[in-house]
């Protein structure tokens, strides 16, 4: 895990401008600010995963076939070439989609909306889960009511499959945004990339 070069966004994120991307492509780094990274090497494919603000990117390279993921609030600077599936967070929701070289993509999302009184204690637990695991960054300066907002990505990279759960906090909405996602790589032997 390495330390972005870049300072967290300036600009307050909010859960409700909060978008789902699929891409059958890489995106640059110089479109997201990167606080963390976090690289995976496995026989069958690799990974790299950012936290970019209350949102991440994860790509994943298949062979000569690349899947990013992305979480984003301003979708104004992402490309459109390449974009398999893209919507807008809300409740819950399932997805799923199949790729060459017998890959699986698999997405679930859940908005989840906590009173004032369980916020503060889902908050702190959420917080102690992710302070020795996966990547985890904190924003103080957006802090409400002694609530920071925070990015946990926790990942299990496995052989044939990377799944990744993320869980970002937004406490002046008192709501969570969480997604678990696998990338899924059949057991067909891939050329080397």
């Amino acid at each position: 895990m390495e330390r972005g070069q870049l300072e967290p966004a300036q600009t307050k994120q909010r859960v409700d401008d909060m978008h789902f991307c699929l891409y059958q492509r890489a995106l640059h780094p110089e479109l997201f600010n990167i606080q963390r990274v976090a690289r995976v090497e496995r026989e069958r494919y690799q990974a790299e995963i950012w936290v970019v603000g209350l949102s991440h990117v994860v790509s994943v390279q298949i062979g000569d076939q690349i899947l990013t993921e992305v979480i984003a609030d301003d979708l104004d600077l992402l490309p459109k070439a390449g974009l398999a599936t893209s919507f807008r967070f809300r409740g819950e929701r399932d997805h799923a989609q199949s790729f060459q070289h017998d890959v699986k993509y698999i997405l679930s999302t859940q908005i989840e909306k906590l009173t004032p009184q369980l916020f503060p204690a889902t908050h702190r637990d959420y917080m102690h889960h992710a302070e020795n695991r996966g990547l985890f960054e904190v924003f103080p300066e957006w802090e409400h009511e002694g609530l920071a907002p925070f990015s946990f990505v926790d990942f299990d990279a496995r052989d044939h499959e990377l799944l990744i759960h993320t869980f970002h906090a937004f406490p002046e909405e008192l709501t969570l945004l969480k997604t678990q996602s696998i990338f899924e790589v059949g057991s067909r032997k891939i050329a080397a990339w």
